[in-house]
């Protein structure tokens, strides 16, 4: 049977290879069994789901695994966001969660994920205690048919919206929002966002125009549902197309966010972090600890410097920032895949209270994208960033890696390197403030290299330095 590890954010696999029923209920037992031997199972868990291929199906599946561990469970009734499903754990005084979602992954792959009580992400050290739970085959696995489960009560089918909706409510003012003079385009990219945003925003004067509103698991026109170029081809078409205000795109499970200005132009991630902090800090006039892995934006430090309060930086992942939040009592944490957590709402991604969130800091001010960016920089400077996944044959990963232990550069693009962090992957800090990171996707076979400066032209520059270091030049 495969060798189950959890990478960044659970496990992932190509469906009907190595992502099968026999692997999603031993994956179930694994996670049944550490609820059991942590006394945490007493709350039940609750499961959902993505638009993917099958999921439906494979979420039954675990439900029945952990109905045949004596485990109650709250069955999602359809595929819902992430982060409704985390809220629930919330709302429900639950032990956790099961989400059957790949995310942005291409729609070749399907996904497992586990949330802890808090309904953020499980920490390193748990989820290596569920992967030591996991049994080597099915033999290892209890089962219960779902027809039973539920006729005994262990399983209950629910509507997970109202709860979310409601608490939304309490954290923005949408009833402003749905009476502002704005065109907003949305991308819910064919997954489980369809139409969250719009029924947020309904009735009222805006208008929301919804574009791969229904479900369709090969995600055509895009090569995965992540909120990037060029993915967002369609997207930034259609906001020029409408000369529409903004454009909102949701990933695949609607917990990341993509933004398009009124030009129809890409903000990038970084950019976006540094947009829903300045509105926090500023618009909001909120205070606390802001926590951001190493993979994102130094603009954070700068707005940290000028407001007063705390930045931490992690490793990459919510495995690694939803602790640090719940430590810190975080105003906001976040990661350079477009992944933004809240106070008061959960220590898990939320891409629809993102959405909101930056149509909030628009009609509060005045301004549209372009503008808020322009003032963004007017307090911490200009910043420009790109990233690009290099594919490379498994079998020169070791090489690689040895290959960056031992690089010791002291200057890139001109610039000297004043640090260097190899607590997770290979991060080159730079005399402008800027940088430069390489590490291996914990999801996919790549490598991954990103860079942050102050100059636009330097940004090819920095990547292909990192190409070099690595040995992996074009």
């Amino acid at each position: 049977m495969t060798v189950i590890r959890f990478g960044t954010d659970g496990w992932r696999g190509r469906i009907a290879d190595d992502y099968t029923f026999a692997n999603v209920r031993r994956c179930a037992q694994g996670f049944a069994r550490w609820l059991l031997d942590t006394g945490q199972a007493e709350g039940g868990v609750v499961i959902g789901y993505d638009h993917r291929f099958a999921s439906e199906h494979f979420a039954e599946a675990c439900a029945e695994v952990l109905a045949g561990n004596g485990i109650r469970v709250y069955l999602c009734d359809r595929a819902v966001p992430t982060p409704v499903i985390s809220y629930s754990v919330v709302a429900r005084g639950a032990a956790g969660a099961i989400n059957i979602t790949a995310s942005h992954n291409p729609p070749t792959d399907n996904g497992f994920k586990v949330r802890n009580r808090f309904g953020g992400a499980v920490d390193p050290q748990g989820l290596r205690e569920i992967e030591a739970r996991i049994p080597p085959d099915e033999q290892g696995v209890k089962r219960m048919p779902l027809a039973e489960a539920r006729a005994k009560g262990l399983v209950e089918i629910f509507d997970p919206a109202p709860a979310y909706l409601a608490h939304l409510q309490q954290l923005v003012d949408l009833e402003t929002l749905r009476q502002a003079d704005l065109t907003v385009v949305v991308d819910p990219m064919w997954g489980n966002g369809i139409g969250w945003l719009r029924r947020l925003l309904s009735p009222g004067r805006i208008r929301v125009v919804e574009i791969h509103g229904e479900r369709n698991p090969i995600f055509p026109r895009m090569k995965r549902p992540e909120p990037i170029p060029p993915n967002l081809d369609d997207l930034q078409e259609k906001v020029r197309e409408l000369k529409a205000d903004a454009g909102i795109a949701t990933d695949g499970d609607a917990d990341r966010v993509g933004l398009v200005d009124e030009h129809g132009g890409f903000v990038d991630p970084l950019r976006v972090y540094g947009l829903l902090a300045l509105y926090l800090l500023e618009v909001r006039g909120q205070r606390g600890p802001i926590v951001k892995t190493l993979s994102t934006t130094s603009m954070l430090e700068k707005l940290g410097e000028r407001y007063g309060v705390p930045v931490y930086e992690t490793g990459v992942g919510f495995k690694y920032v939803a602790p640090k939040m719940l430590e810190t009592d975080a105003l906001i944490g976040g990661e350079e895949s477009g992944g933004f957590a809240f106070r008061g709402h959960l220590p898990e991604r939320d891409g629809i209270l993102a959405g909101l969130y930056l149509l909030d800091f628009m009609v509060r001010t005045g301004k549209r994208p372009s503008e808020l960016i322009r003032w963004l920089f007017e307090r911490v400077g200009p910043h420009y960033y790109s990233r690009i996944d290099v594919e490379f044959p498994p079998e020169r990963r070791e090489e690689t890696r040895a290959r960056l232990d031992q690089t010791q550069p002291d200057r890139l693009a001109g610039l000297r390197v004043v640090r260097i962090d190899r607590s997770d992957g290979y991060k080159f800090y730079l005399e402008d403030g800027g940088w430069l990171l390489i590490r291996f996707s914990g999801t996919e076979p790549l490598l991954r290299i990103y860079t942050e400066t102050t100059v636009p032209e330097r940004v090819a520059q920095l990547l292909e330095e990192g190409r070099r270091l690595a040995g992996l030049e074009e």
